[in-house]
């Protein structure tokens, strides 16, 4: 009996001090998180400083234009965490850059939408016109695809890559005749003459589920596993503001990204966003069993194969799974503290 005392003893005080050791890990002098120019609800997290104060460190908001700049970002090493579409996410993945999608902060609808100029009324009409998009972006993907489930000749349409406010520009001189881009940049175009004529929703019915998402550098989340989980909840209060009292959430949104709160109302109108109880299930993330049979990875998968097929990606570095870039278990760690916090509330 004294033998496996002795050894139980050991591995109870090996445990005791590997917990030690983990609360007396040091937090980072800051955290570095990518964000668009775009209207969503964390943006409203840097307006009233709730992610710096749930953190406990500064936060580094590092603004990009189009998904690719995160992906020099992450390859770079200078950000921690990211807020960025769906497909870019994906590029990453399948480029071997070592992050982790660990939640979705909105499921798209509206909020991105091709929008054109007079004279076209359908992705038929595009044919012998100019379309302006954002390169490697949840925008481009929704395009790209719009254009082959709806067999539209791409050959007979002159792309251009353009970041969101250059899209606006070339837009103003007459330089394109659509743009596919995200809000508020769409009702910029908008107010300029244009009016919409296909939405990312528009793809659900094929299959396709697009989304903006946070990533984690894996190195930091290994590192800092409570700091990522802590974003997820903030994301969620974030949410329960917005629900609670939009019209000011609105309004500082709009402060802060200099757009009009009609734009920035109807861009955060665009998207669904799902708590983190719901991104628990299959219909998300699921609980981390059978992480390759969930809706998330099922939408990664599709995002990849697509990718591959228009040559964004190469097929050959495609994985067999993608159980190791999908990491549900921030969002659950951020559900235990959700509920550690409604206990210790009583």
């Amino acid at each position: 009996m004294k033998k496996p005392l002795r050894a139980w003893l050991a591995a109870g005080i090996a445990a005791l001090f590997s917990v030690a050791a983990s609360a007396a890990e040091p937090l980072p002098s800051e955290v570095r998180i990518a964000y668009s120019g775009g209207a969503q609800l964390i943006v409203n997290a840097k307006v009233d400083g709730s992610l710096a104060r749930a953190l406990g460190v500064p936060v580094k908001w590092v603004q990009f234009g189009t998904g690719a700049d995160v992906l020099n970002l992450f390859a770079s090493g200078s950000i921690d965490l990211a807020n960025f579409g769906s497909s870019p996410t994906v590029s990453a993945i399948v480029r071997k850059l070592p992050i982790e999608l660990v939640g979705v902060s909105a499921d798209i609808a509206t909020y991105e939408r091709l929008v054109a100029r007079d004279g076209i009324k359908t992705l038929k009409d595009l044919e012998g016109k100019t379309v302006g998009y954002p390169p490697n972006s949840t925008a481009q993907y929704a395009l790209d695809t719009a254009i082959k489930v709806n067999h539209i000749d791409r050959s007979k349409i002159r792309f251009v890559p353009l970041k969101p406010d250059e899209l606006v520009a070339a837009w103003r001189r007459g330089d394109v005749d659509a743009g596919y881009v995200w809000a508020p940049f769409n009702s910029a175009l908008e107010s300029a003459g244009g009016h919409p004529i296909f939405f990312t929703k528009d793809l659900k019915k094929d299959g396709y589920l697009i989304f903006n998402g946070f990533s984690t550098a894996k190195s930091f989340g290994e590192k800092y596993p409570e700091l990522v989980a802590r974003l997820l909840l903030v994301q969620e209060q974030q949410i329960a503001n917005y629900r609670r009292d939009p019209q000011a959430v609105i309004a500082a949104i709009a402060k802060e990204l200099g757009a009009t709160e009609a734009a920035v109302a109807d861009s955060l109108a665009g998207n669904a966003y799902p708590s983190i109880a719901d991104q628990r299930t299959s219909a998300w993330f699921g609980n981390g069993t059978h992480v390759d049979q969930t809706t998330v990875a099922g939408a990664v998968r599709k995002t990849a194969d697509f990718l591959g097929s228009i040559d964004q990606v190469r097929r050959q570095d495609i994985p067999a799974s993608f159980a190791g870039s999908i990491n549900p278990k921030y969002l659950g760690l951020a559900e235990q503290l959700q509920k550690t916090s409604a206990t210790a509330g009583r």
